[in-house]
Order: C-alpha cells, then structure tokens, then sequence
C-alpha cells in the first residue's frame, strides 16, 4: 500500500514539473480569417495577449495597443488580440464583423485571432493555461474583457494585469522594458 501511495505521489509531482515547462508556445490557435496558426512562431518574441470586446467601457485601449505595438514593434514585442464575448455580450459579431470594426474605427494591424471563450465550461485551452499558470501578480478567472497577459520570449508568463492597466501606462511599458533588457 506504502509503495503504491509513494508511485502516485511521484507521478504527480512529475506531471506537476511537466505542466510546470509548459509554455504559450505549446498552443495552437486560429486567426481571425480562419487560418491556424502554433504560437511557437513567436518564439524569441515578448507577447502581449490581451482579451479584447467591441463594445465595451476599455474598447478604447485598441488604441493604445496599436499604439504600443508600434512603439514596440522593432525590438521584438508582439501584441495579441483574442475577441470573447464571456462578459456582458460585448462581443456579439462575426469574426468578419470584428475584424472590419478593429481595422476601420481603431486601426488595428497587430495579430487577432478567432472569437474564444475565456472563462467557463468552453474557455479556450490558452486561457485555461494563462489563467492557472504561476506569476507574480495573480491566477484565476478572468474578470472583464481586455485582461493582459505579458509572456516572456520563452513563451512564460511572466506579468498579469487586470482590465483598467491601460497599455500606455508605465507598469505595461515597464514590465515590457524589463523583459527587453533581460533578453540582452
């Protein structure tokens, strides 16, 4: 008995370190024109993934994404929009209908992806990841849209910041800067 609760002890924390080398990299998603795409193509690159809504109170922070996606672009930085409609409603279009209402009222040339479910029984395996994933901020469910999540070029969370952590404020372009100058 002794023998067979030390194996399934030692099976959980070797399925524990396992999940614990698990990265954003691992996933696979879609884009919002329907094409699929594996994260792992950004590796070397700092993530800012960010659940976006069209009609809501942060809506306005498109701006400040494309803006900082600019700003950023050169030096490795990549903002990530994921549309969800878990809060409010405030998502309720196609993706065709989202992605021609990003372009037209905010600009929006930074990556976007297929309207997910962030929360709840259908959450998206990457959320269900960035969600549950150690940082220094918090873990656990996403409490309004526009939520940021800040991923190191390894593909590690490594910053979390709630819905009014505007992206031009500094604790965003801080967090960002310290990545940049430890990959150097």
């Amino acid at each position: 008995m002794k023998s067979t609760l030390l194996t399934i002890a030692l099976f959980f924390c070797l399925c524990s370190l396992h999940a614990a080398e698990k990265s954003v990299h691992d996933f696979k998603v879609v884009t919002i024109d329907g094409e699929a795409v594996n994260l792992a193509e950004y590796k070397g690159k700092v993530l800012l993934i960010v659940n976006t809504a069209s009609k809501c109170g942060f809506t306005k922070q498109y701006a400040d994404l494309v803006t900082l996606q600019k700003d950023y672009a050169d030096k490795g930085v990549v903002v990530l929009g994921f549309p969800a409609n878990n809060f409010g409603k405030q998502e309720p279009g196609s993706n065709a209908a989202i992605a021609e209402f990003c372009s037209a009222t905010y600009g929006v040339d930074f990556p976007m992806f297929a309207k997910v479910s962030v929360k709840g029984a259908d959450q998206d395996p990457l959320f269900t990841y960035l969600t549950q994933v150690e940082n220094p901020d918090f873990t656990g469910d996403i409490r309004w849209n526009f939520e940021k999540f800040l991923v190191d070029q390894d593909g590690h969370l490594t910053r979390r910041f709630r819905s009014k952590a505007n992206p031009s404020d500094t604790e965003i372009r801080g967090a960002i800067d310290v990545l940049l100058v430890e990959q150097n």
